[in-house]
């Protein structure tokens, strides 16, 4: 090009470019990167400077002779500055019309601090309870507590399923050398029949290539654990379940969606029979993700996917976590946030296009904001606003080619291409000749811009919710200031050219207060499910040797048949006349010969002694049409000093208190009938006489044990000289729970108590009581069952916690029944348990505090508390550091777990138990089938939540013939008053008096019963003048 060419070019250029700035200007861009860059202002305010002179030199180089104008290369750089500049402008008037074309893309920063805002409150709904069902963003829990520590090793092999292709690794974690991670791998295709096909297909895919696998690197006779990463929303229980709530990527494998793809590819393993795999962990591609980088950078807690799908992943306070019981500690919680948008949040910032690739989707509204921001989309959505410009003219001079209307023709890896730096617009040109459009340059300029704002769309809405994610981390750890690590996978944001500057930069903008490292997995979240079953793994050894030695708790059916059958044995050797001295189960006579009538009638006092209180009731009965029972009583203490005094003065305290309540009701004067529950071990001769065999429950009072109690408290009265009593029945608590209940319920034939300690009895026929003379009727057998097993029949069953329980107890070898079933040892029981798992390193990290090592700690009450299904376990750990004991979350899930144990096999062996004694009474009686009623009184049942429940069912099971009922005694024998049993102190002997009925008050019950056994010519009738408290009892119905 000649010299005169080159000016007259430039001139023409200059002036339309002049021309073109002096014309109407574009309304100004919304603030953000869409906006002139300082860059580019002070790029193009040179540019304006230089042009004067330039258009000045060039007017003035035209005037000049042709001799004198200058050599032809310097005009030629003239012209070439020109050109370049003039096709500056050209693009720059191409991005200008393509901004306003796709306005509704460009999001200004305060609509992304809206979007962040609007995530973090989809996060908060997807954690709690009641706003979870109906939340997009789901917020799963993965029950991924924490990242390797280091101490993992081990052969791993991991799957890893979430697209068109898989892999399969072998990881080989060597914590001896370094903690070095050898991997080997191969890749898979999924065909696009297998992902739409069935359930079945797809699993048995998967297990013909993990069998292939396994036989090219000669591992198929080795059972090797198995991580599997699945890459789509999974609700989970458990790390080894993931339960699939709906296909992504294309997948619509059909019978899956509901269903647990862990047994899906369990069963799919087992039909090939080749090989086996212990699958012991399942976790999402992100999951994965965090958990490979967390392997190099224990400061990561965020894992993120931008790629055919995207996700993220973070540690969240399990505090925070309403579906998961806990909270100490944290857990990885799957934010699914590719449904975010799904109801409507997100419709202001929808665009014609992104509607349109949802109506064209496998899964229709659905999903919505991985629609605007994964590499499966945006390649789409380029595409539809390239056919809708040139539609309307504005590109490719309105020419439309098959190949251009084809879904999936323009891809993601197509925008990639296009927005590189240096070879961006020849790329483009490559690209839309292959659609068949000729580009213009011009096309070429426009497409790469429409490229651009799609791809930095999704980078700013990926930073806005990450940038919620990265707040809540900040709030939960109330610091000013978050430093924090990253772990990013995914094609998008890797091959991309401009994707992670872009996204980083937004980000930081939008959340300046926090830190952050992102840390690319090299790896993929193939070697994440590596480490989380490695960890899984360490937790899963953990986990079966607690199975192991709890599984010596479990008791088979089978197993309490034999229990059963062994009661009953050790009954009929406690009845017969020969093997009674040598029974362990005494089956003691009673001398209650029957259970009330209904017949009985008159005023009695009642005296109750079992503990370090006791009460004096008067109890009226009346009989006929309108039965009542009408009962006043009073609570008195017993002090330390009388308790471990003589008997003379422990005799003569309980007639003071006699004497006291007497004066009180203003019936000092008649000698009126005594019924005494005497809750000690005595050997009676008749139902007025008990002889005291041992003191238990603190009492050491002296010259006691070996004498009759009945005569110990007549001679107490007479040193009174005050009034008169007669003493006419002495009863132990059970026989009077019996007694009490069977007032109410003709069929009450036996009582049992489950409390701190227990025993049971029942109407046994005379004719097989061969201790006592008689054949004729029946009399309540005090079993003393506690003793049950001292004679070694139960070993097989005892513990080695059992074991250590008696060796310490104050009585070693006796009462090992009661040792296995009463509330006094249950607690004691669980002590010793977690003893042995914090010394094995299963509790506690390890350490054994000093107050778990004390006798007694763990009480029986803790159990019932812990146990109860509304205690959560904030709750559970609460008790544990009111005990001294120190405890994480999973701490508080283990005890529960050892609670639970024990207190069921207590019921079940206190049902074994009485089902003895019901197929007794039936076989007695030569029945099919019997209906009994059975009294029950005692802590242990009352109080804790599942006990009676599990004892019930024991019964059923183990005596199906039998048609049993549990009547709830109000209080048994009394021996601990309820406000006494919750902690406060015990009542002055001042107390206002308490006026009790069976339906309102604990106090009826045994008392009651030593009364109600008398014969009506016993009965004193005299009307006692009534005090200004009494109240009527109730008047229960006749039977």
């Amino acid at each position: 090009m000649g010299a005169e060419e080159v000016g007259r070019l430039a001139t023409v250029t200059l002036a339309r470019t002049g021309a073109r700035r002096r014309g109407a200007r574009e309304p100004a861009p919304r603030s953000g990167w869409w906006g002139r860059s300082r860059r580019r202002r002070r790029r193009r305010s040179r540019g304006a400077a230089a042009r004067g002179p330039l258009l000045a030199r060039a007017a003035e180089d035209r005037r000049r002779p042709p001799a004198c104008r200058p050599e032809p290369s310097t005009a030629s750089m003239i012209a070439a500055q020109l050109l370049a500049y003039y096709f500056t402008e050209l693009k720059d008037d191409q991005v200008k019309k393509i901004d306003k074309y796709l306005y509704a893309m460009r999001l200004s920063d305060e609509t992304l601090l809206d979007i962040m805002n609007r995530f973090k409150k989809e996060m908060k709904n997807g954690l709690s309870r009641d706003f979870n069902p109906t939340a997009t963003v789901k917020m799963l829990p993965t029950f991924v507590r924490s990242i390797p520590d280091g101490s993992e090793k081990g052969d791993f092999i991991a799957l890893d399923l979430g697209g068109s292709s898989f892999r399969i690794l072998r990881v080989q974690v060597n914590h001896e050398q370094n903690q070095a991670v050898h991997m080997e791998s191969e890749v898979y295709d999924t065909p696009e029949n297998i992902m739409h096909g069935s359930g079945s297909q797809l699993f048995d895919h998967v297990a013909e290539c993990l069998g292939d696998f396994m036989e090219k690197k000669k591992i198929k006779d080795k059972k090797l654990p198995v991580g599997f990463t699945f890459s789509f929303p999974c609700r989970q229980s458990r790390i080894d379940e993931a339960i699939l709530i709906t296909w992504t990527k294309r997948f619509k494998a059909s019978g899956v969606e509901g269903t647990d793809v862990v047994k899906l590819l369990d069963k799919a393993i087992k039909k090939r029979g080749d090989y086996d795999a212990n699958i012991v962990a399942v976790v999402n591609d992100t999951v994965g993700t965090m958990m490979t980088c967390g392997y190099d950078d224990q400061q990561c807690e965020v894992g993120l996917i931008i790629g055919t799908g995207t996700n993220a992943c973070y540690m969240e306070e399990l505090r925070h976590i309403d579906l998961v019981e806990g909270d100490e500690g944290r857990m990885c919680v799957n934010t699914e946030w590719g449904a975010f948008g799904d109801d409507g949040a997100l419709e202001d910032i929808r665009t014609e296009f992104d509607r349109e690739i949802d109506r064209g989707s496998l899964n229709p509204g659905k999903q919505l904001f991985e629609k605007m921001v994964s590499g499966m989309y945006l390649g789409e959505l380029v595409r539809l606003i390239l056919v809708k410009m040139a539609k309307e003219g504005l590109l490719f001079e309105g020419r439309i080619t098959p190949e251009l209307l084809t879904r999936g023709k323009f891809n993601t890896s197509d925008v990639s291409a296009i927005e590189k730096n240096k070879e961006g617009l020849h790329n483009a040109k490559e690209i839309l000749t292959r659609l068949g459009v000729e580009p213009s340059d011009d096309d070429c300029v426009a497409v790469q811009h429409v490229c651009t704002i799609v791809s930095f769309r999704s980078a700013n809405l990926v930073a806005a919710t990450l940038g919620a994610i990265l707040s809540r981390l900040r709030d939960n750890k109330g610091t000013p200031r978050l430093r924090t690590t990253v772990g990013v996978d995914g094609s998008l944001y890797k091959t991309h050219p401009q994707y992670s500057r872009r996204f980083h930069k937004t980000l930081r903008r939008l959340v300046p207060d926090c830190d952050v490292r992102f840390l690319l997995s090299e790896s993929g979240s193939g070697k994440g499910a590596a480490m989380v079953t490695a960890v899984a793994y360490r937790l899963a050894e953990q986990h079966r040797q607690i199975e192991e030695t709890l599984a010596h708790f479990s008791l088979t059916k089978e197993m309490l048949l034999e229990v059963k059958k062994r009661m009953r044995a050790e009954m009929e050797l406690g009845l017969g006349k020969q093997t009674h001295d040598k029974a362990v189960v005494k089956m003691l006579p009673s001398f209650v010969r029957s259970t009330p009538d209904g017949t009985e009638n008159g005023d009695f006092l009642a005296l109750d002694l079992g503990g370090t209180n006791f009460r004096v009731l008067l109890v009226k009965i009346r009989s006929g049409k309108k039965r009542s029972v009408e009962m006043h009583n009073k609570i008195y203490a017993i002090p330390i000093e009388i308790m471990q005094g003589t008997g003379e003065e422990l005799f003569d305290h309980i007639v003071s208190c006699i004497s006291d309540f007497l004066d009180y009701m203003g019936i000092k004067g008649p000698k009126m009938p005594l019924g005494f529950t005497f809750s000690f071990p005595c050997k009676q001769t008749s139902l007025d006489a008990g002889i005291l065999i041992t003191w238990t429950k603190g009492f050491k009072a002296t010259d006691c044990v070996g004498h009759d109690v009945a005569t110990l408290l007549r001679e107490a009265i007479k040193r009174r000289e005050e009034f008169d009593l007669d003493v006419v029945a002495v009863v132990n608590d059970t026989v009077g729970t019996m007694m009490t209940c069977a007032y109410e319920e003709p069929t009450c034939e036996v009582g049992l108590i489950v409390g701190t300690g227990s025993n049971a009895c029942y109407m046994e026929e005379m004719k097989n009581v061969e201790t006592l003379e008689g054949n004729q009727g029946q009399m309540c057998i005090n079993m003393e069952w506690g003793a049950f097993g001292d004679n070694g029949c139960l070993d097989d069953i005892r513990t080695i916690y059992d074991k250590l329980v008696d060796e310490f107890s104050l009585n070693s070898g006796k009462q090992r029944y009661e040792k296995m079933i009463s509330g006094m040892y249950l607690g004691e029981i669980v002590r010793n348990i977690l003893i042995d798992f914090a010394k094995r390193g299963f509790l506690f990290r390890g350490q054994i505090s000093e107050p778990l090592k004390t006798r007694g700690l763990f009480q029986t009450k803790y159990l019932s508390q812990i146990e109860s299904d509304r205690l959560a376990l904030l709750q559970v750990r609460a008790i544990l550091q009111q005990l001294g004991l120190n405890s994480t979350c999973d701490d508080s899930i283990l005890v529960k777990t050892v609670c639970g144990v024990v207190s069921k096999r207590a019921a079940q062996l206190c049902g074994a138990g009485m089902a003895a004694v019901v197929d007794k009474i039936r076989e007695n009686r030569g029945l099919d089938r019997l209906n009994v009623t059975v009294g029950v009184d005692g802590t242990l049942y009352k109080l804790h939540p599942h006990f009676s429940r599990i004892m019930h069912q024991t019964v059923k099971e183990l005596s199906p013939k039998c048609n049993v009922s549990f009547l709830l005694s109000e209080d048994g024998s009394a021996k601990e008053p309820p406000h006494h049993s919750s902690g406060r102190s015990a009542p002055a002997r001042n107390e206002q008096l308490r006026v009790l009925t069976p339906a309102c008050c604990p106090s009826s019950t045994s008392l009651q019963a030593v009364t109600l056994i008398l014969p009506s010519e016993l009965c004193w009738e005299t009307p006692a003048p009534e005090p200004a408290c009494t109240t009527t009892g109730r008047k229960p119905e006749a039977h």
